[in-house]
């Protein structure tokens, strides 16, 4: 069985193989990349891209998905929409971390280097703030020239820009990484506030949601 991770930068590759050999010796990761994706979902919105999404998705489960794992913030909530059509789990990558950071605080910062993935994230935050019961006040805020020098391959540059954004919020019980790409950023930070980001917690959800996929939907008791 395979847990299946849909990227829009072939740089999450490794990152999620890492933490796969880190903490789930054992898991089998498929990767499918698909920058336009990303791309479209910037220049047009998410919806623009839903059909395509639902595309990748068959494609991972013709080829033995049993989960996916959508590691893009921005068509993450799109991705998820489609698992009644595509008939497997599918997860956005970001939802344990909103969760994570609704029950730090209400007051959340949400820091992104594309302004397409303010909205989603905020949103999901608020969703699951509804869920648990809370109020919560997001507010996102956009680093400027870090997904420029992303894309240049100026890694530790864009890290950096991130986490000096983060050091300099005060008004904040709690700060989020909104996309795998700034992840890093967690470890040049010297504020105080708590930082979150995504990778480490949406796959652990992913390797949960294939051990439940796992087990049989019926187990026979020994008088049948």
């Amino acid at each position: 069985m395979t847990l299946a991770l849909l990227h829009t930068s072939p740089r999450h590759v490794p990152v999620f193989d890492g933490l796969r050999d880190a903490d789930h010796q054992g898991l089998e990761l498929g990767h499918f990349v698909d920058e336009e994706l990303l791309s479209r979902a910037r220049a047009e919105g998410p919806d623009a891209v839903r059909d395509d999404v639902r595309a990748a998705l068959e494609r991972a489960v013709d080829l033995g998905a049993r989960v996916v794992l959508c590691t893009c913030s921005t068509i993450g909530g799109v991705a998820e929409a489609a698992a009644p059509e595509v008939g497997v789990p599918v997860l956005r990558v970001d939802r344990p971390m909103a969760s994570a950071a609704v029950a730090a605080g209400p007051r959340i910062v949400v820091l992104a280097t594309v302004e397409s993935t303010l909205g989603p994230t905020a949103a999901l935050i608020e969703e699951e703030a509804r869920r648990a019961g809370d109020a919560v006040a997001v507010r996102g805020r956009l680093v400027g020239g870090a997904w420029q020098r992303f894309e240049a391959g100026d890694l530790e540059g864009s890290l950096r820009l991130v986490a000096a954004a983060a050091d300099e919020e005060r008004d904040a019980d709690v700060i989020v990484l909104a996309q795998v790409s700034t992840a890093s950023a967690q470890d040049l930070v010297a504020t105080t506030i708590p930082v979150l980001s995504s990778p480490r917690l949406g796959l652990a959800a992913g390797a949960r949601a294939m051990a439940a996929a796992g087990r049989p939907s019926h187990v026979r008791g020994t008088g049948e």
